[in-house]
């Protein structure tokens, strides 16, 4: 996944607003958002490759996401897959913390990665690439294939647009979030991060929404959590070139809501 849009606490009426885009080679086989035969607690994509996911949440509220690090200069034919991550904490009891300590003894066995975990009440987030676990505050996030809200032009550019959809009832959210994970804007190449691609792989990467022939956008997912604990769970699939090849709904409710609209998960 190539972009992470979050407000964490930051909406009337949901205390969390995820919008991601998971961008990656086609001729890599995946599932489309569903609840897992094998853990139906868990709703997610799945990477048929490997067996994880990058971007999911539970019927308690568990949360996780995982994005590249983008640095080719040190990628390795590394041991561990970074979709297990996140598919381990949705799996599994502990919180985010301990969990994203654990996985900061093990994290040399990962290529570059930055992990978001945690639950409506309490959300983490670990890079291989960074500095120390840090705890996330209240407001609006975004990352792409560098730290948390490193200011790259298409995550400053999509953060505003969601802070700015935040007073909107769930049909506007919804459609504008879409919009905004729909950008194929590509940056000035004054504005471009130097990643280690070269200069026209920037171009082709700086815009939200990739539209290559063989690599580019896979899916963009929605997930709304409301204060009384119903999600929503949407999510687009595209082919070569940007073409929307499907389209999932997933409506649920959490099964630990408290009064305050947080869960125990």
């Amino acid at each position: 996944m190539c972009l992470i849009l979050f407000a964490f606490q930051a909406h009337r009426d949901y205390p969390l607003v995820m919008a991601a885009n998971r961008d990656e080679a086609f001729a890599r086989p995946a599932a489309a958002a569903a609840f897992w035969d094998d853990a139906p607690q868990i709703c997610a994509g799945r990477d048929l490759e490997k067996g994880g996911t990058w971007l999911g949440i539970t019927c308690t509220g568990r949360i996780a996401a995982v994005t590249n690090y983008r640095d080719p200069a040190a990628s390795r034919n590394a041991p561990l897959s970074r979709g297990t991550l996140v598919k381990d904490f949705l799996e599994g009891r502990t919180s985010a913390d301990p969990y994203l300590r654990a996985v900061s003894a093990r994290g040399d066995r990962y290529n570059g990665f930055i992990l978001i975990v945690g639950n409506l009440g309490q959300l983490g987030w670990y890079s291989n690439r960074g500095p120390e676990i840090q705890s996330i505050a209240p407001g609006v996030h975004g990352l792409s294939n560098h730290l948390l809200n490193t200011p790259w032009p298409k995550i400053q550019r999509a953060k505003q647009a969601m802070a700015s959809l935040l007073a909107s009832n769930e049909a506007t959210l919804t459609a504008g979030l879409f919009e905004v994970l729909a950008d194929r804007t590509q940056a000035p190449d004054q504005e471009l991060p130097d990643t280690g691609v070269g200069r026209q792989r920037e171009r082709e990467l700086s815009s939200v929404f990739v539209s290559g022939e063989r690599y580019g956008t896979r899916a963009s997912t929605l997930i709304l959590v409301h204060r009384t604990g119903n999600v929503l769970f949407m999510e687009r699939s595209f082919g070569p070139l940007g073409a929307m090849i499907g389209e999932v709904t997933h409506r649920f409710a959490l099964e630990v809501v408290t009064a305050g609209g947080m869960t125990s998960g």
